[in-house]
């Protein structure tokens, strides 16, 4: 940039979207400032650098650990495990144990949220059709005070019986029978 360049870590799917050397690319940059050095991390996606976030916040999950499963792993992947509270998955990531594997599960389970309901967890043809409704479906689920976990594979299985043209207060009236006891 301007003459100057710059070293940037990047996660092996995102430098494996890279098609040509010397060609000019986008990245998303999360930047982190220490005492002794500032690092630069680039991402082809805003799902992939929210995930980055997020494990960042798991105790025993630093930078080089968070890079290598998001080489291992595609978004939709981690998401999917973290769902299913499947450490096996997690695991397949190098420096990433059984310990570190479960913590990363149980911790992110009740904070992946929107990131469950995201484009990157459905096709794109779908996406389009239940992003709006399901979001504020769930939205609605956790003001009435229910885990987003528990809101989102409500509203899922919701989606799942009714199809993916169903109406917003079909979803939230559906949720509810879902997690009513």
């Amino acid at each position: 940039v301007g003459g100057v360049g710059y070293l940037v870590f990047c996660s092996a799917r995102t430098l494996g979207n890279i098609s040509d050397l010397g060609a000019t690319i986008s990245l998303l940059i999360e930047t982190h400032v220490r005492e002794d050095h500032i690092h630069l991390y680039g991402f082809a996606e805003a799902a992939e650098r929210d995930w980055f976030r997020l494990l960042l916040n798991v105790q025993g999950v630093g930078a080089k650990v968070a890079l290598a499963i998001l080489s291992t792993l595609t978004t939709d992947e981690l998401t999917q495990a973290v769902l299913d509270q499947d450490k096996i998955l997690v695991t397949r990531a190098p420096g990433v144990g059984p310990k570190v594997g479960g913590r990363i599960v149980s911790e992110l389970k009740d904070k992946i949220g929107d990131l469950a309901l995201g484009p990157s967890t459905t096709s794109p043809e779908t996406a389009a059709a239940t992003q709006g409704p399901a979001v504020d479906a769930v939205s609605a689920l956790v003001n009435l005070g229910y885990r987003p976990l528990e809101a989102h594979r409500a509203v899922q299985t919701a989606i799942n019986s009714l199809g993916e043209a169903a109406e917003l207060q079909t979803l939230i009236r559906d949720g509810l029978r879902y997690l009513a006891p």
